[in-house]
């Protein structure tokens, strides 16, 4: 049977002062990133989730985006090395996470850098975005550590958005979903599906036909309802001011094995 963990991290008090990229900075109210971020973590246990909560990294501003720390591929955990410098103190407390569940831990060392949202999983392929915070040498160590488990790791470039996740996620048949624009090279996807609205291209996959999405996409969830699947909406407003998404709030760990 697949597991259904999911590591999480609670938001760190300096969260206002994340980084962002090249969009203007909005406040961010970090109360109520708190309860948003609550209200994410509850839609993952109603829908079957064991969350596993991180050693809070208080100093760390970005450290509620727990996924850019690190890249499963079954029991093999590949500890990233952001290409923000100063996020790189958040890996510490998810190394001993992963650690604790029975994983081989890896790393990614200099000159590479990697940001767990950099890379999307389907299926054996591994699709790694090649951008501003994962570069070349850091695609050529997730290709060492994962092709020799039965991966595919295929490099796509990232020119438009933060992370490739911030363009692309799958859906549960394997269709990527993606706002246009955002998008370098929707070729490389053997199906790709365009959606109305940046926020829209953001799913986590809960099991079935539900998918976890942000509640800023309307028109992109009736799209995806209209095609059998079942929404399950949360407010994530405060996180989407830093450029974060649902998938960035979690690590979902699908392929342990005892």
């Amino acid at each position: 049977m697949p597991s259904k963990k999911a590591l999480v991290r609670r938001p760190s008090p300096r969260l206002a002062e994340g980084l962002v990229t090249p969009v203007e900075r909005e406040g961010v109210d970090v109360g109520r990133a708190v309860e948003q971020w609550e209200a994410y973590v509850e839609a993952l246990r109603t829908h079957g989730w064991e969350t596993i909560e991180v050693a809070p990294a208080d100093d760390c501003p970005a450290s509620v985006f727990v996924e850019d720390t690190v890249v499963m591929y079954r029991n093999v955990a590949l500890i990233a090395r952001s290409g923000a410098e100063s996020r790189r103190d958040e890996t510490a407390g998810v190394e001993e996470a992963v650690a604790s569940l029975g994983c081989s831990v890896n790393w990614v060392w200099e000159p590479g850098t990697l940001d767990g949202g950099d890379v999307l999983k389907i299926g054996d392929t591994v699709y790694v975005g090649r951008g501003g915070r994962t570069n070349a040498a850091g695609v050529q160590q997730v290709r060492a550590a994962f092709e020799p488990l039965g991966a595919r790791v295929v490099a796509v470039p990232v020119t438009e958005v933060l992370h490739l996740k911030s363009a692309v996620t799958a859906l549960p048949d394997g269709t990527v979903v993606g706002r246009v624009p955002n998008t370098d090279a929707p070729s490389l996807f053997p199906r790709f599906l365009p959606v109305p609205e940046g926020s829209g291209a953001h799913v986590v996959l809960l099991g079935g036909d539900k998918l976890l999405m942000a509640a800023s996409a309307p028109r992109t969830a009736e799209l995806f309802a209209d095609l059998g699947y079942e929404p399950v909406l949360v407010d994530i407003g405060e996180f989407e001011k830093l450029e974060g998404c649902v998938t960035c709030l979690s690590v979902r760990l699908r392929d342990l094995y005892a």
